[in-house]
């Protein structure tokens, strides 16, 4: 079945066998009794192997910011895909690495100016955690090994990341592999104060000072950085309290700790500045990227370091020696860096990285979300930027089955919606409209009211 059919809207797709597949973050027997398979995309639709055409509400995966099927990022693959499919990361270099780096470079806030290829998230705070190890000991500080991460906390799916992350479903499971210099600051959320708040909840700032309890038990001496994530989005959505980051950044800065913002989800547009420290107005010394980087066309991961981090580390060795033991096979692989210079390009030309603010996107957005208020079962509402949170009442022993009941109504009603635990989680292409806005709540207002 060629692309022309597959956009047909009444083109079928035949499934596929289904055996050999492990699928991941996924119930798979019961994805496999019931499958949902997306064949095409375009713009903010996804059509499914049955035809049917749905409005993406979920960017992909927090991913594809400026929508589906960008012909412009796709004949820049296929163009270098022609011309060099791979290079050697190691000792050798291609003209395109520099020139993503350049661009990401130029909207990148303060001094961040140094960047690092990975190919994921996952791998970005990995290569975080390193950098933050090796910059310490380039400058003496070799005791500096310790992390501290937050509760509800998403990092990746690294041992690293999982480590510092503070998710008990994806911990339990390797506890006895994690990294053992870890501790973690409390979670921001607080229902009794912050309930269906319109952005940043203004109870909850003081919550960053139990970092100072945590630098007294372990003495800032031995910890090497903090790592957070500005907006908590897979633990369902949790937005910083006002002053929260301010409070972090300056208890980092008096006992020389570094602040590292993982911004997989937040970077690239989605809270209508490129990224979420320059929207909090609070610089990190190190920020994990990836998703949007290159929307989501290829794997692509990018970490942006302080120019002092990487005049330290790299100074620190001997002229001709490899500075820093880290990097991965794929790194600033060709066809990635195409898309990423086709995707940041598209960015600047169409003003996707602060249209959320610009064109007043985030502000319909926030009234959209918070007109559910009275919606059917409807806990809590969260918003920030292009991201909203819809938390649901949960059933009596039953944590989640709720929303993953609304998500499938919304499906089979034409909407992609995301849930973790019995929070809805939203997060559509930059390029949406008011009228698909609209669309998203209505269907979901429609859905929370036929499900028990």
């Amino acid at each position: 079945m060629d692309q022309a059919e597959l956009q047909r809207p009444d083109a079928r797709h035949a499934l596929p066998s289904m055996d050999q597949l492990w699928m991941p973050f996924t119930a798979n027997r019961q994805f496999k009794a019931a499958p949902r398979l997306l064949v095409s995309a375009q713009g903010m639709y996804y059509r499914t192997h049955d035809g049917r055409e749905v409005l993406d509400g979920t960017a992909g995966l927090w991913c594809v910011n400026a929508g589906h099927g960008r012909a412009e990022i796709s004949a820049a693959i296929a163009r270098q895909a022609q011309e060099m499919d791979y290079a050697p990361p190691f000792q050798m270099g291609h003209p395109l690495q520099f020139e993503a780096a350049n661009l990401l470079a130029g909207i990148a806030p303060a001094d961040l100016n140094k960047v690092f290829f990975t190919n994921s998230g996952s791998e970005s705070v990995d290569s975080a955690l390193k950098i933050a190890l090796a910059y310490h000991r380039a400058r003496g500080d070799g005791t500096r090994t310790l992390f501290i991460g937050r509760e509800r906390g998403y990092h990746g799916v690294g041992f690293g990341g999982i480590s510092v992350g503070g998710m008990v479903a994806n911990r339990k499971v390797f506890r006895g592999a994690l990294l053992p210099n870890v501790d973690h600051l409390p979670h921001t959320y607080n229902a009794e104060h912050q309930a269906f708040s319109r952005g940043e909840p203004t109870w909850g700032a003081h919550l960053a000072d139990d970092l100072e309890r945590i630098v007294a038990l372990h003495d800032a001496s031995n910890i090497a950085a903090v790592i957070v994530e500005p907006v908590a989005g897979s633990t369902g959505v949790l937005v910083p309290p006002k002053g929260y980051l301010e409070r972090l950044r300056s208890i980092c800065d008096k006992y020389g700790i570094l602040l590292i913002f993982d911004e997989v989800i937040t970077g690239y547009g989605r809270l209508g500045t490129p990224f979420a420290a320059q929207y909090f107005k609070v610089t990190p010394d190190i920020i994990t990227t990836a998703k949007a980087v290159n929307n989501a066309a290829v794997p692509l991961g990018a970490v942006f370091v302080r120019n002092g981090i990487y005049d330290t580390v790299v100074n620190a060795s001997p002229e001709g020696a490899v500075e820093f033991f880290h990097g991965y096979t794929y790194s600033g692989h060709p066809l990635a860096m195409a898309a990423a210079v086709a995707a940041q390009t598209l960015y600047k030309r169409d003003n996707l990285l602060t249209r959320v603010a610009d064109e007043g996107i985030g502000a319909y957005w926030q009234d959209a979300l918070h007109a559910l208020s009275d919606a059917r079962h409807v806990k809590d509402l969260r918003n920030i930027g292009l991201i909203g949170g819809i938390e649901l009442e949960s059933r009596p022993g039953a944590v989640g089955k709720r929303a993953f009941e609304a998500f499938l109504g919304c499906y089979e009603r034409g909407v992609l919606v995301r849930y973790t635990g019995d929070t809805i989680a939203l997060s559509p292409p930059l390029i949406i409209e008011r009228g698909q806005i609209d669309q998203i709540m209505s269907t979901l207002r429609d859905v929370l009211r036929t499900i028990a």
